[in-house]
């Protein structure tokens, strides 16, 4: 599929003899083709996932509870199908061939493990819609990056000569870029990892191909009528050292939650897998999560990108008291649903997270600016929770679609860093001994 030895190597992700070559115009040109289709297919595996997942939502909270004529929004019902639904996820990753994938306590977006194999795929679908429809507060986009990875290594080892690596980048960049209706986030995201690649050429040499796949999952998803990743939010009148002040306090604030999560997520996944068995430790944190549903309300149920629009479209509807209740349920949802054996990503939650300690902060002080306010909320705990000062800032400014707080969320960034350089990230560092594949002989109990 390339033009000359040193263009294969240099498609290939290697150096060729030598100097490294920039791959050809010939090369990218052909190459484009995949990465097009591989853009389109991921963002099509999405939207199906989603609407799935949304149909079995209102079954299980619309159509069921009205059946047994019990309100969903009863502490009864919330407490009652959480413990339900960990119970069948804890089942399908204990009994199911392939054990539902690795645990996503371990995942991060941008990790550089081998592509799941397929037959691990039926059953991470299966409960990463349960969760996703059953209100558990994680988001699907570590195990869908997951799954059209693999999907996308399967396909391109057998109809073509593009390396599997390559193609997992390109599926993930696909991934990203329709879960965020743009490709400047897979762009943000994984600059660092297309950096590092073995080829010639400029740093967009090297994301010409991602950005074509990340591009099109995007126009993809509008195409199919998934809505943006943004909200009406007054906008910034002017930028200004108060602005920034406010920026630069609330982040800290929102940042303190995200390491308080960060925190608390190794201590409660030792607990829970301490239980040995995922039918017990995945129903048991079923259960916890309905208790914390049950006195936080629906708000802190499910992934929380729906329920980040309702604290924006209505940030007076909570009293600041009843928003401090909403963030720390929240947090211990969110730590509680990573480290019980639950599949799913941690971005969307600590999004919500985030902005709910803005709408906080316009409670406690009414002259914050909403713009600045809920940016620097969603900023600060996403540069906590990933350590990535890129996809913090765009999620600050996506959110509000402001871009008078790009400016100044690139000033904050620099002394919030200094706060969480050294703080944990939201994530369980795996063992040396752990299994170095899904595919292992060694049973699992995640």
């Amino acid at each position: 599929m390339a033009d000359g030895t040193d263009s294969e190597r240099a498609a290939a992700g290697a150096a060729p003899e030598g100097e490294a070559l920039a791959p050809s115009v010939k090369t990218l040109a052909l190459m484009a083709i995949p990465a097009l289709l591989i853009g389109a297919v991921s963002a099509l595996v999405l939207w199906c996932l989603d609407r799935l997942a949304e149909y079995l939502q209102d079954w299980l909270w619309g159509s069921l509870p009205s059946a047994f004529g019990i309100s969903p929004d009863s502490p009864w019902w919330i407490i009652g199908m959480l413990t339900v639904v960990g119970l069948a996820i804890g089942a399908v990753v204990q009994f199911v061939p392939g054990h539902a994938g690795p645990d996503s306590a371990h995942a991060e977006i941008g990790d550089d493990e081998p592509p799941l194999p397929l037959h691990v795929l039926p059953s991470l679908l299966v409960v990463v819609t349960i969760s996703l429809a059953g209100g558990v507060s994680l988001g699907p986009e570590n195990p869908i990056i997951a799954i059209n990875s693999a999907i996308a290594v399967a396909a391109l080892t057998r109809f073509t000569r593009i390396p599997g690596k390559l193609g997992m980048l390109l599926a993930s960049a696909a991934t990203i870029g329709a879960l965020f209706g743009t490709p400047v986030a897979a762009a943000l995201v994984l600059t660092g990892t297309v950096a590092t690649l073995r080829m010639g050429g400029s740093l967009w040499d090297k994301l010409f191909l991602p950005l074509a796949a990340a591009g099109t999952g995007a126009v993809t998803m509008h195409l199919l009528g998934s809505p943006a990743f943004a909200f009406s939010v007054e906008p910034l009148e002017t930028v200004d050292f108060s602005a920034l002040a406010w920026i630069i306090g609330i982040a800290i604030a929102s940042a303190a939650a995200g390491i308080l999560a960060a925190w608390l997520l190794p201590h409660v996944h030792r607990l829970f897998h301490a239980l040995k068995h995922p039918i017990v430790f995945t129903t048991l944190g079923g259960l916890v999560l309905g208790l914390l549903g049950a006195i936080g309300g629906p708000i802190t149920l499910f992934k929380g990108l729906e329920q980040t629009g309702e604290l924006i479209d209505d940030p007076t509807a909570y009293t600041a008291w009843q928003l401090v209740l909403i963030v720390l349920i929240k947090v211990f949802a969110l730590v509680v649903a990573a480290a019980a054996g639950f599949r799913g990503g941690r971005i969307f939650p600590i999004v919500f997270i985030g902005t709910a300690v803005g709408v906080l902060a316009m409670a406690v002080f009414p002259d914050a600016p909403p713009a600045a306010a809920i940016a620097a909320g969603a900023f600060g705990a996403t540069l906590a929770a990933t350590k990535d000062g890129w996809i913090a800032i765009f999620v600050g400014v996506a959110l509000v679609g402001d871009l008078h707080v790009l400016p100044l969320l690139c000033i904050a960034v620099l002394p919030l860093w200094l706060l969480v350089t050294k703080a944990p990230e939201l994530v369980v560092k795996r063992r040396a001994t752990a299994p170095p594949t899904v595919g292992s002989a060694a049973p699992q109990t995640s």
